[in-house]
């Protein structure tokens, strides 16, 4: 069962829900939108020749951080990693992360496959951003990208993922390389 924006309310109120920062203006009937944040993990191309996650050869990446007002500019065919500004997450509560209508309309993808937070995961979610759009769309911090529901569990899970998380501890950080403060270089 999922939660109505009264639920939502009532566990952010009671702690059974942590969403920092909150805005009820953000609120939807039965979901929360959440915004893009600044920084972005890209591949590094040239560095790259292949990628083969059977044997664990991944792409070498590095982090963009960019200022608010200022845009990333994501390619067609083009997937980078982006975070958001909130962070969220609850001990009861199965979070499901879904994409804007209005976005997956210019062809924005927010998440591949990974669209399930489990209970007693606390994050600032990392986005799988995608372009299937054929022109480059700009891409701002601070702007409406995704949106948070809240569902019910039939019955506490046995497992935890606090313990057991491949993500639990530091999800960002699994995936940057080096750092690149960069405001004037876009992608």
């Amino acid at each position: 069962m999922f939660l109505s924006d009264t639920d939502i309310e009532k566990a952010l109120k009671s702690g059974e829900i942590i969403l920092k920062p909150f805005n009820s203006g953000r609120l939807q009937p039965v979901s929360y939108d959440i915004r893009l944040g600044n920084k972005f993990i890209v591949n590094d191309e040239s560095a790259t020749y292949i990628i083969d996650p059977v044997k664990k050869i991944y792409a070498k990446t590095r982090e963009i951080i960019i200022g608010d007002g200022e845009e990333f500019i994501l390619h067609p065919g083009v997937s980078v990693l982006g975070i958001s500004k909130e962070y969220f997450g609850s001990d009861k509560y199965l979070i499901q992360i879904g994409g804007k209508s209005s976005l997956a309309r210019v062809g924005l993808m927010i998440h591949n496959t990974a669209g399930i937070i489990n209970p007693e995961h606390y994050l600032n979610i990392t986005f799988e951003l995608t372009n299937q759009n054929n022109v480059p769309i700009i891409l701002r911090p601070g702007m409406d990208i995704a949106q948070l529901t809240f569902s019910t569990l039939s019955s506490p899970s046995k497992r935890s993922y606090k313990k057991l998380g491949r993500f639990a501890k530091n999800n960002w950080n699994n995936f940057v390389a080096k750092k690149e403060v960069n405001k004037k270089r876009k992608k």
